[in-house]
């Protein structure tokens, strides 16, 4: 399986502390070396890394790792492949333009034999993972509009996911720059750090941070990821079915669809 991380927050804030935990499981702590990406939003632009290596020896990871790129939302992935080639195309997060937003989606799941519905958009690999995206992104188009209320774009999200997620396996992260989508199929987790802020340690690498001196006291940083990332603070595990809606670092709108079996 892959691995996913994303993050919300209400003000510019870079992601080399956690991206730089994420990274030694792409092949050091963890057997997921298949490639790896990483999207920021800078406003409606979108800032993006991508390569089909692993990233705990890749030196664009390491730019990337010691670069405070600063943003609101940002949505990483590491690929152990299981659908599709290991090559460019396939990796995540992959990125489509809807009513003049760049929206990013990267999953971490699969769904044997997926078939994605018919629309303009079409997928450029060969993983379930962007045939899903392209489907979920004709069926917003298909079912909303551009001045669509977010309560409106949120019940198609979640009638989606549901349906993806009685498939097969289906956890993923999906974002317009604005708010910050997450659906739980099998495995997620999240923590969300205000004040009073204090130091924290990576699980897969020998780095500790004082997030007090990294922040303000009005600063809210929400990180969502398949795996806590740090051993000493007390993260929030979603149910399977568990779904939230981020913004600007607050849970916006959350709820739970019934699942088989879970």
């Amino acid at each position: 399986m892959c691995e996913l991380l994303g993050m919300s927050a209400n003000t510019p804030t870079d992601l080399c502390f956690s991206f730089t935990g994420l990274t030694r499981r792409g092949g050091d702590t963890g057997p997921h070396g298949d490639g790896w990406g990483v999207a920021f939003y800078e406003g409606k632009g979108v800032q993006a890394f991508h390569e089909s290596a692993a990233s705990a020896s890749s030196e664009i990871a390491s730019v990337v790792q010691s670069h405070p790129i600063k943003s609101n939302t940002a949505i990483c992935h590491i690929r152990q492949a299981n659908v599709g080639h290991v090559c460019l195309a396939n990796t995540h997060p992959f990125t489509r333009e809807l009513w003049g937003r760049y929206w990013v989606f990267a999953h971490n799941g699969q769904i044997n034999d997926f078939r994605q519905r018919d629309g303009i958009y079409e997928a450029v690999g060969d993983t379930d993972s962007e045939a899903i995206f392209c489907d979920l992104m004709n069926q917003i188009r298909s079912r909303s509009q551009r001045d669509a209320s977010l309560e409106t774009l949120a019940t198609i999200l979640v009638q989606q996911a549901g349906d993806y997620a009685r498939q097969g396996v289906f956890n993923c992260l999906l974002s317009n720059g604005d708010w910050l989508f997450t659906f739980c199929s099998t495995k997620l987790a999240s923590i969300t750090r205000r004040a009073p802020f204090g130091p924290a340690q990576l699980k897969d690498a020998d780095v500790t941070v004082d997030f007090e001196a990294e922040t303000t006291a009005n600063d809210v940083v929400s990180i969502i990821a398949t795996e806590p990332l740090t051993s000493d603070e007390a993260w929030d595990l979603y149910q399977p079915g568990e779904w939230r809606l981020w913004q600007q670092g607050e849970v916006i709108q959350s709820g739970k669809v019934a699942l088989p079996g879970r």
